[in-house]
């Protein structure tokens, strides 16, 4: 006999506790269902910041001789995080939508940013089925931001950039933005014309986010900070400062 174990939680959203996750089971099945492809939130992250209400979807693709009969999709991750919503089949791509609200699923949980994976349970048409534990992995991410500033502007040929910018990132504690400390920011520069950015140096960002470095003035052109991104928060560029240099 097969037999499905879930858990009580509000459709759709982040349980806050451990007893919300369901009890482990081995991965198993009956049959010739077989599960083909996953998609998370159309093969994106999904990044979160400090007030935005998010919504993402999960589908699921399967096969059986007999045809999907219907599914049971969740997400679980890091700091017990765990969702379950309603899931719907057409045809043989069953899908759910999961919705976020920061403020009031997310507070005091930083610990849930990190990696997740997709729990899925397909049922087919002639009673076979197949039950993956961690079917698919996806990131889910406290959003970023980085700004930039070169001056002085303009500056005369030869003379010194001083190129400053702060790294941040949602912080689901208080629900602010706070500096993101001890990362590497890259500062590149697209001269005047061009369509590309060169990395000149790398610089570590301090204990409060900043990033703060020196550059010599050459020709006309736009300075940025950019951050590559971790496993908990996405990548993050600077719209690029123009200076005139004469």
């Amino acid at each position: 006999m097969r037999m499905r174990t879930t858990a009580a939680v509000a459709v759709g959203t982040l349980a806050l506790t451990a007893l919300a996750v369901p009890a482990a089971q081995a991965d198993g099945g009956y049959g010739d269902t077989a599960i083909t492809k996953v998609t998370v939130n159309g093969g994106k992250n999904v990044v979160l910041g400090v007030s935005e209400v998010k919504k993402f979807t999960v589908s699921v693709t399967a096969r059986d001789d007999s045809g999907i009969e219907g599914a049971d999709i969740s997400v679980h991750g890091p700091g017990f995080g765990y969702m379950s919503s309603t899931t719907r089949c057409s045809g043989s791509t069953c899908s759910a939508t999961f919705t976020v609200d920061p403020k009031a699923d997310l507070m005091y949980s930083n610990d849930y940013a990190g990696t997740w994976y997709v729990d899925a349970w397909v049922d087919a048409g002639d009673g076979d089925y197949i039950w993956k534990e961690k079917a698919a992995s996806f990131k889910f991410q406290r959003a970023s931001r980085q700004t930039v500033n070169a001056s002085p502007e303009p500056v005369k040929k030869g003379g010194t950039i001083t190129v400053t910018g702060w790294l941040s990132r949602a912080n689901w504690d208080d629900f602010k933005y706070h500096g993101y400390t001890s990362q590497s920011v890259k500062l590149q520069f697209r001269k005047k014309g061009s369509s590309t950015y060169t990395t000149v140096k790398t610089v570590k960002t301090n204990s409060k986010g900043d990033a703060k470095t020196t550059v010599k003035a050459s020709v006309d052109g736009y300075w940025r900070y950019s951050f590559a991104g971790t496993s908990t928060t996405p990548a993050a560029t600077a719209t690029g400062d123009y200076v005139d240099v004469k």
